[in-house]
């Protein structure tokens, strides 16, 4: 099997797919090791007992059990190993799918809310970045992926060469900025998606770019990279965990509990606002990237929620 015929293959799944599928597999051959149980080809009775035993026992950092998503996730890991390595999977297996029913019902199905950051909460994290090149990245990171709406793994890949800034005149600095997302979660074909971004008036993602850029000097590449805690660039992108714990740690900073904040808040909150401020769905639409309405429908219902309110002239 050449090299060519590999990548070509691993190319087949997202790169947060092929992680999260070996991190998965890599749980169940540490459950089988500790159980003294074949893991390839594996038992359905064996996929039972790991899929119950990590949905129903504290078994993550937390001390509390996985969620319903993950254990899901790590069912499909299984099947991927399985099929991969040129075995029938036995993930359909009539036991498996008994198992997981009634552990949904059991946990029940819904999914952690993440906290969606509003743009007068955004203000006050870029308030609270330092006048450092870390700080200074940070504010950018907030900005932008605030701004364009961007998935973590979005942020991450962005590069120098995907923005198109739109000069105007000396005199005047630019208030319009393209972003191309190479490949996202919706283009897994990579055919390219463009961004409209504004300057704006109170987050300004172009002016906090323009900052970044200048101060980290970076003129091609990853547009957010690691930093020694000096402020001396690694040359090497953040990584998509990187994130949330960057959101999580300036949410704190201004008051906001971090356990219901996440990387997803950022994109979560600019649906949120836009909604709040009545932006049209088919405007949003253009800069979310959803191809469902159904998705982004659920954000606004959310932010509209108290507006005209049935009870409110009786209650």
């Amino acid at each position: 099997m050449n090299s060519e015929y590999t990548q070509i293959m691993r190319s087949a799944l997202s790169e947060n797919t092929r992680l999260a599928y070996q991190k998965g597999w890599q749980k169940f051959e540490e459950f089988c090791g500790r159980k003294s149980l074949q893991a390839l080809p594996a038992e359905p009775q064996t996929i039972v007992d790991f899929l119950i035993t990590y949905a129903t026992q504290p078994v993550g950092r937390n001390g509390r059990p996985l969620s319903m998503g993950t254990i899901v996730l790590y069912r499909s890991a299984i099947n991927h190993k399985h099929v991969h390595s040129g075995f029938a999977s036995p993930v359909a297996d009539p036991e498996i799918t008994q198992a997981l029913r009634g552990l949904m019902r059991v946990r029940g199905t819904a999914s952690r809310q993440v906290k969606a950051l509003r743009e007068h909460q955004i203000e006050k994290m870029l308030q609270a970045c330092a006048d450092t090149p870390i700080g200074r990245r940070d504010a950018a990171i907030l900005a932008i992926g605030f701004a364009a709406a961007l998935r973590r793994s979005e942020i991450c890949n962005l590069r120098v060469e995907d923005i198109e800034i739109m000069e105007t005149t000396h005199e005047e600095p630019s208030t319009k900025m393209f972003l191309c997302i190479r490949q996202s979660k919706t283009d897994q074909e990579g055919r390219g998606q463009k961004i409209a971004v504004p300057q704006g008036k109170r987050i300004q993602p172009i002016q906090r770019l323009r900052e970044w850029l200048q101060i980290s000097g970076i003129q091609s590449g990853y547009m957010f990279q690691t930093m020694k805690r000096g402020g001396k660039l690694r040359g090497k992108p953040l990584h998509h965990s990187d994130i949330p714990r960057l959101v999580k740690h300036y949410a704190e900073l201004i008051g906001l509990d971090p356990q219901f904040i996440a990387g997803h808040s950022l994109r979560a909150g600019f649906v949120t606002s836009a909604a709040a401020h009545n932006a049209r769905l088919d405007k949003i639409m253009e800069i979310t990237r959803h191809r469902n309405p159904t998705t982004v429908l659920k954000y606004i219902r959310d932010a509209d929620a108290f507006a005209h309110h049935a009870g409110e002239q009786f209650l």
